[in-house]
């Protein structure tokens, strides 16, 4: 049976640079994907292809049962999207730009006059939807954007980086309405994003994409596990990290050394017995260290593994 996504050996060129290069993912109906990896690193185009905005020049893409390509208007029937830069005209009220767009999805005035109480409902905007859309916040565009996507009930939503530049409050918010689009109405969500944090509290499944290429997929728990059970942080002095690793690299304890900048990153099975040997290693090997940290594994400790760097450095 085939998913609400499915993806073979897609990809987009332009001109010599391949953003994305050959990458197959499979989403099933009603679940909440994760696409992650930083700025640069193929996300957007992704979603642009899946959404038939931009054409592949490989590979093939299906989108709720319908070949991007050679179906794109019966994919964009079925779809929902809400992009990074959300394309709103500031001189309407919001209840004008959500008319607007059922109208051009052609709902009757009844429907459209259902849809918009519920969206409200939905949707944190509250008397603020006959207001101008120039006079919202960064946060309420974010969530009248999600509402325009969902004027029409799509099978499946894409999100690219729906809380980039977002407080913390508005963040919240946007991550409440995407649980209760999932869990309450069963809404197959394939969501872009550079926050791990985001991936981790959202997402059913995880793709890492790095260089335009799927570099780990799995449950983000299940990716977390690969790395080991407990992650040790040694932030040294510039330039002697590769000496920190390799002071290290012998114990039985550890498992997989990694480097990024000024810190050393160790794989280990049982942290708190395995700390103590390394704070030993490093001071016998009269290297000093700033900072030992212990802690379990993170998203960012699988990006690492994969590529080799940070996220956050990847994206600079």
């Amino acid at each position: 049976m085939s998913g609400a996504i499915d993806v073979h050996a897609l990809a987009r060129a332009f001109g010599d640079k391949r953003a994305v290069d050959g990458v197959d993912l499979s989403v099933a109906a009603g679940e909440i994907y994760g696409f992650l990896g930083p700025n640069g690193a193929g996300k957007s185009t992704m979603v642009r292809m899946l959404t038939t905005l931009l054409a592949p020049t490989g590979g093939s893409a299906r989108v709720a049962g319908f070949d991007v390509t050679t179906d794109a208007e019966k994919v964009r029937l079925r779809i929902g999207v809400a992009l990074q830069d959300a394309a709103l005209d500031g001189k309407q009220t919001g209840r004008e730009l959500l008319d607007l767009q059922g109208r051009l999805y052609g709902l009757p005035k009844a429907e459209r006059l259902r849809r918009l109480t519920e969206l409200l409902q939905l949707v944190d905007i509250g008397d603020a939807i006959d207001d101008r859309i120039n006079t919202y916040s960064g946060g309420m565009k974010r969530r009248l954007d999600l509402a325009a996507a969902l004027v029409h009930q799509p099978q499946v939503l894409f999100l690219d980086e729906p809380t980039t530049g977002l407080d913390p409050t508005s963040r919240a918010a946007v991550w409440a309405e995407v649980r209760y689009l999932n869990q309450e109405l069963g809404m197959t969500i394939f969501l872009t994003t550079q926050y791990l944090e985001e991936a981790d509290a959202l997402a059913n499944r995880v793709g890492i994409i790095a260089h335009g290429r799927l570099v780990a997929e799995g449950t983000p728990s299940d990716l977390k596990r690969s790395i080991g059970s407990d992650v040790i942080v040694a932030r040294v002095a510039r330039g002697t990290a590769a000496q920190v690793a390799q002071a290290v690299a012998g114990l039985a304890d550890v498992a997989r050394v990694e480097t990024a900048g000024d810190e050393v990153t160790m794989s280990v099975a049982h942290g708190a017995s395995a700390i103590s040997p390394v704070a030993v290693a490093l001071a016998d090997a009269g290297l000093a260290v700033e900072g030992l940290t212990l802690r379990t594994p993170t998203l960012d400790d699988v990006f690492l593994h994969m590529t080799g760097g940070r996220m956050q450095e990847d994206a600079a």
